[in-house]
């Protein structure tokens, strides 16, 4: 709890609500985020595609449904078509990977 009576994690939640550029700098500053370039710096939205991604491979490596993890993660990013999220696919090389190992393992498997 914080002085004023509200989790911390409310208080940053009103912050990012009211002030997003400056909360999210303030943020990744903290967290040692580091722009690669003038060009190439942190931005809010990395940690949807860094979400998205992760929440794929941790899918894939559990053996669980690609298909129906792609679609509730559709949901949750408010993606109206699906297939707006399967870029997240074709963005990451270990995401491919995956995807591949699992296809192959389904290619042996078949008579």
């Amino acid at each position: 709890m914080s002085a004023h009576g509200g989790s911390v994690a409310a208080l940053l939640g009103l912050c990012f609500a009211l002030r997003p550029v400056a909360t999210w700098k303030r943020l990744a500053a903290s967290a040692g985020l580091q722009p690669r370039s003038a060009a190439c710096r942190p931005r809010i939205h990395d940690l949807r595609h860094s979400f998205t991604v992760r929440s794929l491979l941790d899918a894939y490596q559990a053996g669980r449904d690609g298909q129906a993890t792609l679609a509730l993660l559709a949901t949750w990013l408010g993606h109206v078509d699906p297939a707006a999220t399967y870029w997240y696919l074709t963005a990451s090389p270990e995401l491919m990977a995956a995807v591949g190992h699992r296809l192959e393992a389904w290619l042996r498997e078949r008579p």
